[in-house]
């Protein structure tokens, strides 16, 4: 632990918290010394991972360049380097003369091992590394039952949570007290992801800590009242706060949001407008109990939680993989979701449920495969919650009961698309369907005439019997 006097400087590591305000580690480095040195580096271990795509990159770039503009105006700059991030901070604090290192915890399972690492080669060179507490309200050994365990189902985890005090933002960075020395050089931000090897080939979120204020003023200050029901309804694009992106890169804090949403409670006029207010709570506990999941499990980034899934015997095809990441199915609600995903890097987080159960408990396909597709195509791609959210849907995770959770798709799409305006958005190909067969084209004749959609590549029913035999057989 750092002692409590004033340091000359230190160096503030940007991860994955790429913002000025509310930020834990940003505002110890700036109190504690006389210069704060912003730094960020590109780690080519991240960038080349295989898991790592395009829309991820590119939300990451524009919110750097967010970053540097605020920074800028404050007096700060942003020095920039490439490399593995022990020997850049290294050489950093050597060129700067820096006393200490500080970020805010990452808790996945490389990030780890590379902190280490950090810590390591700092002290080779007498320099202190501190990390705190920031993109979670609650550790991973905070929030106990009450024999001192770690929660490993989610109600109870959430009761235990919402009991303790929620902690206030932190202040936003003040302006600089001295400029960096020019001699201190920095890598120019790239001017597209294609140049970190990560080509665009769609649109992108609006990105950095300017967007996520502003979709944070829009949800809270109209949309959470409805968010109990609107949240299931993917055609409905007001449904959703749209916020995890900018939670995954930390453009802003949950401790803002919770603060935001303690103001839109009291303002709640309707026992439904609380009940949207408190099932948007529940969202947010979700992300932290998979992330305390991860961390004190941490064999789930590598297979089942129960590990008994792990000798799940899938029987699909891999023609029947590549038909849903192509959105080419025959189940029109599932190809719809895979569809945006792939134009978008977004997915809608009740299409999220169903497409990784069809994938699982349908096509027989691994949740692991689905899993990384995921990782690759989301912009808002995050280790423990897309691995929590697909071994939840497989039924090889941390609920009680979950193998025999089987969704049927189309009374899902009927239930909440029931219109079929999302579908149709995706698939053109049945924008002439009826509504009343939009789900169910293939018992449509003007569907059969055209032939354009595909049949469905498997029988439901049929699946469904085979995947509960599967389970079977591993439960003894």
């Amino acid at each position: 632990m750092l002692r409590s006097a004033r340091l000359r400087t230190i160096i503030h590591w940007f991860r994955r918290d790429l913002r000025v305000s509310d930020n834990t580690s940003l505002h110890e480095a700036f109190t504690r010394s006389q210069t704060v040195i912003p730094f960020f580096c590109w780690d080519d271990a991240i960038l080349r991972a295989p898991d790592v795509g395009a829309a991820r990159v590119a939300f990451l770039l524009q919110s750097l360049e967010s970053l540097a503009r605020n920074l800028e105006a404050l007096g700060h700059r942003l020095i920039v380097r490439r490399g593995a991030p022990h020997e850049q901070l290294a050489l950093l604090a050597q060129e700067a003369k820096a006393e200490a290192v500080f970020a805010n915890r990452d808790y996945e399972p490389y990030s780890r091992e590379r902190d280490v690492r950090v810590q390591q080669a700092l002290g080779a060179v007498g320099v202190q590394f501190q990390s705190f507490k920031d993109s979670v309200v609650w550790e991973e050994r905070e929030v106990l039952t009450g024999t001192g365990g770690v929660y490993t189902v989610f109600t109870p985890y959430s009761k235990a949570w919402r009991l303790r005090a929620r902690p206030e933002p932190r202040p936003r960075l003040a302006a600089a007290k001295s400029p960096l020395p020019a001699t201190i050089s920095s890598l120019p931000l790239p001017a597209a992801s294609a140049d970190l090897g990560h080509p665009l080939g769609h649109e992108l979120f609006p990105a950095g800590e300017k967007a996520a204020k502003v979709a944070l003023d829009a949800f809270v200050e109209r949309k959470v009242f409805g968010y109990a029901t609107g949240r299931d309804h993917p055609a409905d694009d007001t449904g959703t706060s749209r916020l995890s992106p900018h939670l995954r890169f930390g453009t802003i804090n949950v401790r803002t949001l919770l603060k935001r949403l303690g103001e839109a409670r009291s303002r709640a006029t309707s026992e439904d407008e609380r009940r949207g207010c408190d099932i948007w709570e529940s969202e947010l506990i979700w992300r932290e109990f998979y992330a305390q999941i991860l961390v004190n499990h941490p064999h789930v980034a590598k297979g089942a939680f129960r590990p008994e899934y792990d000798r799940l015997e899938w029987s699909g095809r891999e023609e029947w993989f590549q038909a849903w990441c192509a959105g080419m199915t025959g189940y029109p609600i599932v190809d719809a979701a895979m569809r945006c995903l792939n134009a978008t890097g977004w997915m809608h987080n009740r299409l999220r449920m169903v497409v990784s159960m069809f994938l699982t408990k349908d096509l027989l396909i691994s949740w692991q495969r689905g899993e990384r597709y995921f990782m690759q195509r989301l912009v808002d791609g995050d280790l423990a919650a897309n691995n929590g959210g697909w071994q939840w849907s497989a039924g090889t995770g941390t609920d009680a009961a979950p193998y025999f959770r089987i969704f049927n798709p189309t009374s899902q799409a009927e239930k909440f698309d029931a219109d079929g305006r999302f579908v149709r958005r995706w698939i053109p190909e049945l924008s002439g369907v009826p509504d009343d067969a939009v789900h169910e084209p293939w018992k449509n004749p003007l569907w059969l005439s055209r032939g354009r959609y595909p049949r469905p590549i498997v029988d439901h029913a049929v699946q469904r019997e085979r995947c509960l035999a599967m389970y079977k057989a591993v439960r003894g």
